[in-house]
């Protein structure tokens, strides 16, 4: 029964082509632009996750603080009010897994007859633990390598390719502005960061031997930043008030004065990025539908000029035994047939046209399993809702009445 029904149909579809071809058009470019949407939103959210995960997790971030001389007030770090004491302590909180002081530089990389400007982060070994970095090659330095201010050097992949090229750089010795350092690591590739910069266009050196040779800091133990990893996300909460608290201690500021330090929860900042890009995904996905819809009307429409032209068939139809659920399954199936077939070219289309997106971005759009059920399931409910008032207008023809249509 059902598929002599579906053969009926294709044989009404066949009668009009270039009817029905039409009536597709609108389903093939809604559902391709449904899934070419979901596929660029879902390539942002990806993109915004990676970047977030690079960033480490459950990181703090505590700035030094601004000056304020003569009513003018320097940014953030504008003041050197943080010292590694405060990372020692900060680390001995509860619900601290690591606590990494860091001092930054941007000095001149030199090596043979190839140089280059970079960012210098000098830290502890924590460092790297707080960002979730790994080595690609070589080694970390450590504890003994920081209280020895041993001038050595971590390389971000960009930088060790900048510099070497196909060298290997294990071993060779750089010059950071005018002082030598040994590369010892090469560090595993992190990408762009949230507010585009390049993570792998970066050297790490011991903390000491960045305030001892490279910023003149050889005496004091201030620094520009601290990072904090908390144990897991449920501490969180907790151990934000516990930082306030401790450097405000630390630093003999009461509590509803101005602190001399910027206290940043990057899971919160990442949290509110990847918001946003889910935001923008259903925004596009939303706009897209509108082109479903309109398809959409569009079947209702031939639907319902289809009925007028054979409202005599439908007549002799049910004139020889035809009950008003087979002709409302007929039209109906109909109705799915042409949104399903238009579907499918469309899926094709969105496909297509991610991959050429994704060629032009030289980004990875990939088409989920998900997008290519939830394309069929969208097309097969787009012809069914519109499909059914037609549908049940054949069905409820007077035999008689269709038969006296001409």
């Amino acid at each position: 029964m059902l598929i002599s029904m579906l053969y009926e149909a294709m044989l009404a579809m066949a009668a009009n082509r270039l009817r029905t071809f039409l009536t597709m058009l609108g389903m093939m470019i809604g559902v391709a632009s449904v899934v070419l949407m979901v596929a660029l939103g879902q390539s942002a959210r990806d993109a915004v996750q990676k970047t977030i995960d690079s960033m480490g997790s459950h990181l703090f971030v505590v700035l030094a603080g601004s000056s304020n001389s003569g009513g003018l007030r320097s940014g953030s770090g504008g003041v050197t009010t943080l010292t590694a004491d405060d990372a020692k302590a900060i680390s001995e909180l509860s619900g601290v897994h690591v606590s990494a002081p860091v001092v930054q530089a941007r000095q001149q990389l030199v090596y043979g007859s190839v140089n280059w400007s970079s960012d210098i982060y000098g830290s502890t070994a924590d460092y790297l633990m707080a960002r979730d970095w790994t080595i690609a090659q070589g080694n970390v330095f450590d504890d003994s390598d920081v209280r020895q201010a041993r001038r050595v050097a971590l390389l971000g992949s960009s930088t060790a390719n900048t510099l070497f090229g196909d060298e290997n750089p294990i071993g060779q010795t750089i010059r950071i502005g005018r002082t030598p350092f040994e590369v010892i690591g090469i560090l595993g590739s992190k990408g762009q960061s949230l507010d585009g910069r390049n993570q792998d266009d970066t050297v790490i050196v011991p903390l000491t031997a960045v305030q001892r040779y490279l910023t003149g800091n050889r005496f004091r133990n201030s620094v520009r930043m601290i990072l904090v990893q908390a144990s897991s996300d449920e501490v969180m909460p907790q151990l934000e008030s516990d930082l306030d608290n401790l450097l405000r201690e630390r630093h003999r500021i009461a509590a509803d004065a101005e602190a001399d330090f910027s206290l940043n929860n990057l899971a919160a900042i990442a949290e509110t990025a990847a918001q946003t890009a889910r935001t923008m995904s259903l925004l596009l996905g939303a706009i897209a539908s509108i082109s479903l819809i309109v398809g959409g009307i569009g079947i209702m429409n031939i639907m319902l000029v289809s009925v007028t032209e054979r409202t005599r068939e439908i007549g002799i139809r049910m004139a020889i035994g035809a009950r008003q659920k087979d002709v409302l399954s007929q039209f109906l199936l109909e109705s799915l047939v042409i949104s399903i077939t238009g579907g499918a070219i469309g899926l094709l289309v969105g496909m297509g046209g991610a991959h050429l997106v994704g060629r032009i971005w030289q980004a990875d759009i990939g088409i989920s399993v998900d997008a290519v059920v939830l394309a069929f399931m969208i097309s097969a409910g787009t012809g069914v809702f519109f499909g059914f008032y037609p549908a049940l207008k054949a069905s409820r023809l007077d035999p008689i009445e269709a038969l006296r249509y001409h």
